[in-house]
């Protein structure tokens, strides 16, 4: 979809940004925000919506001291929980859908009048009723899509209007080459207007030196403790048998979420005592500093931004094959790669520890391979992109 002279005329300079994540702030936010103050420099004003958007959570604050306007979509949100909490078995998706997405967000939007729309999801149709929206009242809008779930499939009262979005967007933009087919099988349609687009990485791309190994080998698994997601239930259950409990191994949980009390009883129960749960810091090259590896169980991915800054560094790192590990990973040469069950992760364990006194070395690899893979400035990418389709 090109944006014609006429949409041009009706709408004014702003870009607007409605982001479907459902935490405070989360890595799929990190794209958009730093390529606010891009388009600020290139005369563009910005303006975020979002559900509960936190207004003093220091990345808004930030956000809204450098000049872009926010909107918060809670009071829909809120008359939606109440009704879900009192009848949650007779209310629909197109309820939702009404409610959510069309009475409250076309309201704010028509106020906006915006030139493009960048709809952030934090799956691959969690935010499609905005470009229904979008579409209906002509205006142009993009899609980013952070992560595509091989068991999460859209509904089939929700798969007319989610189709109708991604085929309407002008541009659909996934981190993966996996996200991006995966998304087109569980719609059944090819999306020409579609393309890989990376997040920005944090931290400097410089190899750091490698920890000692006199205290043993310590693995880093940073990222919400949510089983579903990240899988450090099936790290535990490895690390509870025996042959793990007899090497010098251990591994620090970072992070929050909803199933770390679960996960803290569960090493309880079955006696590993080689694990420690630290919460969240905002020193990630702390972390990098005192381990040799990062260690990701996870059973659905887009493409971890704690995955590409590990490598960046010159750490190696264990993985499984969901989302887009496998595109960054070269099995025994950057990395190590394992299945996304038990077995097949401790089999890429096991090989890692085998090479342990490599890893320094493979570390170094890792970190030549994201050097040439992954743009230095992904954000400037992004915006060039959109300014040329805005301009077009």
């Amino acid at each position: 979809m090109n944006i014609t002279d006429t949409q041009k005329t009706n709408y004014n300079s702003t870009i607007a940004i409605v982001t479907s994540c459902s935490e405070p702030w989360g890595g799929s936010e990190e794209l958009w925000a730093r390529s606010i103050p891009i388009f600020h420099e290139k005369g563009y004003k910005t303006t975020v919506l979002k559900y509960n958007l936190e207004q003093e959570h220091h990345k808004f604050i930030e956000l809204k001291k450098n000049g872009t306007t926010l909107i918060d979509l809670a009071p829909a949100k809120t008359r939606i929980v109440r009704i879900l909490k009192r009848n949650w078995e007779k209310v629909k998706a197109e309820f939702i859908k009404d409610f959510v997405k069309k009475d409250i967000f076309t309201e704010k939007i028509k106020q906006v009048k915006p030139v493009l729309v960048i709809i952030s999801q934090g799956i691959n149709f969690d935010g499609l009723g905005f470009g229904c929206v979008c579409k209906k009242l002509n205006i142009p809008y993009v899609i980013i899509c952070q992560k595509a779930v091989d068991f999460f499939w859209p509904s089939s009262a929700d798969r007319g209007y989610m189709t109708e979005s991604l085929q309407g967007a002008a541009i659909c933009f996934f981190v993966s080459e996996h996200n991006k087919k995966l998304t087109q099988e569980q719609f059944g349609i090819a999306l020409p207007n579609s393309e890989v687009i990376y997040n920005p990485i944090k931290l400097p791309r410089r190899p750091l030196d490698f920890p000692s190994t006199d205290n043993g080998i310590k693995l880093a698994c940073i990222g919400r403790l949510f089983i579903l997601d990240k899988g450090q239930d099936i790290l535990i259950r490895i690390l509870s048998k025996p042959i793990w409990k007899g090497r010098n191994i251990s591994v620090s949980f970072w992070g929050n979420g909803v199933d770390k009390e679960g996960l803290i009883a569960m090493a309880n129960y079955l006696n590993v005592s080689n694990v420690s749960f630290n919460g969240t810091t905002d020193n990630i090259m702390g972390i990098w500093e005192e381990h040799h590896a990062l260690v990701l169980p996870s059973r659905s991915e887009g493409m971890p931004l704690v995955l590409m800054e590990a490598m960046a560094i010159g750490r190696v790192a264990i993985v499984s094959n969901a989302g887009g590990n496998a595109e960054l990973i070269n099995d025994g040469v950057n990395g190590f790669l394992g299945c996304v069950n038990e077995e097949s992760f401790e089999e890429a364990l096991e090989r890692a520890w085998q090479a342990k006194d490599n890893w320094a070395q493979m570390g170094l690899a890792a970190a030549q391979f994201i050097q040439h893979k992954i743009p230095r400035s992904p954000e400037n990418v992004f915006v060039e992109k959109l300014m040329t389709l805005i301009n077009e």
